[in-house]
């Protein structure tokens, strides 16, 4: 059975405590609008999956509760940074395997300021998800005084560097891309342009890694209303949909720490699995995609992204993204809403985010950012602990 994405809707991404609002203001702006796109009622949800990583036990119910009470099933999720697209994935499933023929996927988040502490529990990483990802970090490069999650990327960062002779200016190319995309997006947490020396200059966080490049602490929403197709055709939603076409979650497997390498423990392996899985049961390519949502968390994710979709050859994703292939003009558009860099990253929102940035792009609606006939995207959300989810969407 197919299923349908017919509804998206997101807040605005805030700089934490920049707003007077609670998570569930932010679930029942984004939840709302995403109904009104759909043009359905929350009595029409049979089933609300609700990501979030920051607040308590039941809080999806606080939220969703200010939709409506008509007593649907309602599941708490928590996948890291990859929160968003696992609670759209369960959507998927449900309508896919014939459970339910309307859900609404919700994420949200509302943090504190400052950098993430990457689940390291100030320091003690005995009890910590991530314990075994730190551990192989804190072998090859020992541990700094740096946030945690810029310290693994930004080490991942280095060795990439090392092998591959990539340089900082081609990974500070990532951020003035992305920064200079999120001008034209209303939604996202800053619009400001900045040139490659700009944000080479841009305050240090963990070299090679300044501030311009590394994803913000951020507050908001972001929904999605999936369906199946029989809902599509009884409700005259043919305009409105786009297709799910296919979907994939990888974790961890041994790729991901045997090699001791920063590069695979921050999830390359995971993502070039799950690129694999979804081409594969897609019967499209790389080359078949024409806007793509990545998690640019740093900006050596969007690098390593690259490579592991087979946008280009291992160690050559500096080079992709300073030609100018992964913008504008170029052969893909690569985070047309500024991505996490610029966007901002509200941990339970973001992968709904995506998919709702996409939903725009394929139908038309994307304004002054808009993609030229996109017809084919592709979203990729990771979480360190972890999980890759890879999301090929048609119109």
């Amino acid at each position: 059975m197919k299923s349908y994405i017919v509804g998206v809707g997101m807040t605005k991404f805030e700089k934490p405590q920049s707003r007077d609002w609670q998570y569930w203001d932010m679930a029942k702006e984004a939840g709302t609008a995403a109904l009104a796109d759909a043009g359905i009622a929350y009595e029409q949800v049979e089933q609300v999956p609700v990501g979030y990583c920051f607040q308590a036990s039941t809080a999806g119910q606080r939220a969703a509760y200010e939709l409506g009470l008509s007593g649907v099933p309602v599941y708490n999720v928590n996948n890291n940074c990859a929160t968003g697209s696992t609670a759209l994935m369960m959507a998927r499933q449900f309508v896919e395997g014939g459970i339910s023929d309307c859900v609404l996927a919700l994420g949200f988040e509302k943090m504190k300021k400052g950098a993430l502490g990457g689940g390291a529990d100030g320091g003690d990483f005995k009890t910590s998800p991530v314990a075994r990802h730190y551990g192989i970090m804190a072998a090859g490069h020992g541990f700094e005084m740096s946030p945690p999650t810029a310290q693994i990327f930004g080490n991942a960062a280095r060795e990439h560097m090392e092998r591959y002779g990539t340089t900082a200016a081609q990974l500070a190319a990532v951020g003035a891309k992305n920064h200079r995309h999120s001008a034209n997006n209303p939604n996202a947490q800053f619009q400001d342009v900045y040139t490659v020396e700009e944000i080479l200059a841009a305050k240090p966080i963990h070299e090679p890694l300044t501030k311009l490049q590394c994803s913000p602490t951020s507050d908001g929403a972001a929904a999605a209303v999936v369906v199946s197709e029989r809902f599509v055709v009884a409700h005259g939603l043919h305009d409105k949909a786009v297709e799910i076409v296919a979907q994939a979650m990888t974790t961890d497997t041994e790729a991901s720490f045997a090699s001791g390498s920063c590069i695979d423990v921050v999830g390359r392996p995971m993502t070039e699995a799950a690129g694999r899985q979804v081409f594969s049961a897609s019967g499209l390519g790389i080359e078949d995609v024409d806007v793509i949502e990545l998690h640019d968390c740093f900006s050596i994710n969007e690098l390593l992204t690259y490579e592991a979709l087979g946008m280009c050859d291992e160690g050559a994703g500096g080079k992709l993204v300073e030609s100018g292939a992964t913008t504008y003009g170029g052969r893909w558009v690569v985070n047309p809403s500024g991505g996490l860099i610029s966007k901002g990253h509200p941990l339970g929102a973001t992968g709904l985010a995506q998919a709702a940035e996409l939903v725009w792009q394929l139908r038309g609606q994307a304004g002054p950012r808009q993609v030229p006939q996109a017809r084919v995207g592709l979203a990729h959300n990771i979480g360190l602990g972890g999980a890759a989810v890879v999301t090929l969407l048609r119109k």
